[in-house]
């Protein structure tokens, strides 16, 4: 039988494989064969008898564990099987952090320890303590969203949210010992790679292979980003296809909004966020790729994701808040939703990729022989500068969906101010400006009155 995850053999003893029981411990227990060569095939150990005392010592000292030590004999030859079981707490081998996966030893560093000291003790990384922040530091237009979304999602009540701010995350339990957790300072702190390096969310519109044609950061509160990120996508990098049913116009896009929208609270809420890497959204005429950092539960493959599947999220603070803020369920079926979405659609199946400590979800563009870009990016050749905000400035033309979506907003509100447009449509305000100039330019839209006092009147 070759190595494998649970097996190792050596032909001689060397203390310094002490490192492999260690790594066998850490991770899910194993077989380690002295005496046997890689092939699996018995070689012989001279000594094997004396081991058979030596190495259970050697362990008890140096990592602390007991393991069972047993004499084996094949066709004469002796070889000793040493029996490696789980350990419930890390086990080290003169400081130093070693895990068995595959038929490899890999040893632990920075992030990889901090995860795996984290989970072997029961601790989670997105409850831990962060100094130099307090609750006046958070983002007022973070916790007014979170509160607007509990409210309509009647998770929570208006009394439960009606409450100073401090009230309100000892609830979510957010704060440990009068102390922002780090999960408070990623949902509702207005720059959180202040004090977490990597916390954001990067949207690249690509053609062949490298050609990035343009992107965006997301470098806010995750509350922010959550309550934009989807409208931002559809507004500014899908091109959706009009059609009409009698008087009804209806937009159809490549990608169903509920998967885009659940893939990406998805990636938010798993994202192993002290990796220090980004998520990242790749879009392209065929697919929409969205990738993050991740470290699947143990035994899980991607086959156990794409299945049914109890809920464990990576970081169950963050997943707390986004469900009392109503952005997702709490029964482990969100890849279902977005299975589901597509096969409305009739998209093809999203696809899983897991490789190392990263996952991505692959979405399958539907009909993407009839798209076209949401914008003529013509004037955008040797562009590869990343934008500072979700509100940074688009160069193209106005495109049809945003003109209609601006027109139904004056239509409803025709007192509406720019600040008003902007938030709702999810973009900047000087976005609002040009498309405003470009609308009145066609005389499709009147300002009526003052600046301060007047109204915004839409030609029929």
């Amino acid at each position: 039988m070759p190595e494998n995850q649970y097996t190792e053999y050596k032909e001689v003893w060397k203390d310094d494989y002490l490192k492999w029981i260690a790594g066998f411990a850490n991770a899910q227990g194993g077989a380690l064969y002295v005496g046997v060569d890689d092939a699996g095939t018995v070689v012989g150990s001279p000594n094997a008898r004396r081991l058979l005392e030596d190495i259970p010592n050697s362990v008890v000292n140096t990592l602390g564990i007991v393991v069972d030590v047993n004499l084996r004999n094949e066709n004469g030859k002796d070889y000793l099987e040493i029996l490696v079981h789980r350990s419930s707490y890390p086990v080290n081998y003169h400081g130093e952090f070693f895990y068995r996966t595959g038929s490899t030893l890999q040893q632990l560093r920075v992030a990889a320890l901090n995860e795996f000291l984290m989970r072997k003790t029961g601790a989670k990384w997105d409850a831990v303590p962060v100094d130099g922040i307090t609750v006046q530091d958070l983002d007022y237009e973070s916790l007014s969203i979170f509160r607007r979304e509990a409210v309509r999602s009647k998770r929570m009540s208006e009394v439960d949210v009606s409450v100073p701010d401090e009230e309100l995350l000892e609830k979510l339990g957010l704060m440990d010992g009068g102390r922002l957790k780090r999960t408070a300072v990623l949902l509702f702190y207005r720059n959180p790679g202040r004090f977490i390096t990597g916390s954001y969310v990067k949207i690249g519109k690509f053609g062949e292979g490298p050609d990035l044609q343009y992107q965006d950061t997301m470098e806010e509160s995750l509350m922010l980003t959550a309550d934009r990120i989807v409208q931002l996508i559809y507004l500014k990098y899908l091109k959706g296809i009009i059609t009409y049913d009698k008087e009804i116009r209806i937009e159809n896009y490549p990608y169903a909004r509920e998967a885009v929208r659940e893939a990406i609270y998805n990636a938010l809420i798993h994202n192993q966020w002290e990796s220090g890497v980004p998520i990242q959204i790749r879009i392209q005429d065929d697919c929409m790729l969205i990738s993050n950092s991740c470290v699947l539960p143990e035994g899980w493959t991607a086959e156990n994701l794409l299945g049914p599947h109890k809920s464990v999220p990576y970081n169950p603070d963050i997943a707390n808040t986004f469900y009392r803020a109503g952005y997702i369920e709490s029964w482990g079926r969100g890849i279902q939703k977005i299975e589901a979405a597509c096969a409305a659609l009739g998209a093809e199946p999203l696809e899983y990729e897991v490789l190392g400590n990263g996952i991505t979800l692959k979405l399958k563009a539907h009909n993407v022989e009839v798209e076209a870009d949401a914008f003529d990016h013509s004037d955008l050749s040797g562009h590869d500068q990343i934008n500072d905000q979700i509100n940074v400035q688009i160069k193209e033309p106005m495109n049809t969906d945003l003109e209609d979506k601006l027109l139904s907003l004056l239509k409803q509100k025709p007192t509406i101010t720019m600040p008003e447009m902007a938030e709702a449509l999810g973009v900047s305000e000087k976005t609002i400006q040009r498309s405003l100039d470009l609308l009145r330019d066609d005389k499709r839209v009147v300002r009526e009155g003052s600046r301060k006092a007047g109204f915004w009147r839409v030609v029929e």
